[in-house]
């Protein structure tokens, strides 16, 4: 139960608080949730020799509404599908599916992902969300240890300069965006509920 003295994470506010229901609710977002994720991971726009995705934002923004539990849930849902065979990331089927996609180049970026929803969620669950500097700090330390499992991983399939060349750098202007823009938003609806 959300009260002034406990801050919750935004989604709170639509759950209802019968067990069986509120089962249902949650289950219902992080499918919602997956989806939002997919449809963000191929909406991309070219630059060069990588392709940049909105789904970093699409992390940020869902556990920063989902709070910690459900938003690592939904994105350990999403690695699941993935796992599965289905086609929810970036460069599925094009580059592969499953198991094998997963270890691939982009392997280290999949795994931060989860680790950023819990990073955001833990901060979200503790009234971050409402404040968007504190908000902000926290989705950038979250955005760092992403970029940083993925640049690790990268490092041992083609090496670190190369790693930093094609898994970094054309990425960190464009996420520094997106996630100034995620802590931005949050703390905005916030402030429209508080009006109403």
């Amino acid at each position: 139960m959300a009260t002034a003295t406990t801050p919750q994470p935004l989604v709170s506010l639509a759950m209802p608080q019968d067990g069986a229901s509120r089962l249902a609710v949650q289950f219902f977002l992080a499918i919602a949730g997956t989806l939002l994720l997919t449809l963000s991971a191929k909406t991309k726009v070219v630059l060069g020799p990588v392709d940049i995705s909105m789904q970093t934002l699409a992390v940020l923004l869902i556990a920063a509404a989902f709070g910690l539990r459900l938003g690592v849930a939904t994105l350990l849902l999403y690695m699941a599908e993935g796992a599965m065979g289905f086609p929810v990331f970036q460069g599925t089927p094009e580059k592969g599916i499953g198991i094998a996609y997963m270890i691939g180049s982009t392997g280290g970026y999949l795994a931060g992902f989860v680790v950023m929803a819990a990073i955001v969620g833990w901060a979200s669950d503790r009234g971050w969300d409402r404040h968007p500097i504190k908000l902000f700090n926290a989705m950038l330390v979250a955005e760092v240890v992403m970029m940083a499992m993925g640049f690790a991983w990268l490092a041992l399939l083609i090496g670190a300069e190369k790693s930093w060349q094609f898994g970094v750098l054309p990425f960190i202007v464009g996420d520094l965006i997106k996630v100034a823009l995620a802590a931005s938003m949050v703390p905005a609806v916030w402030s429209l509920l508080k009006r109403t």
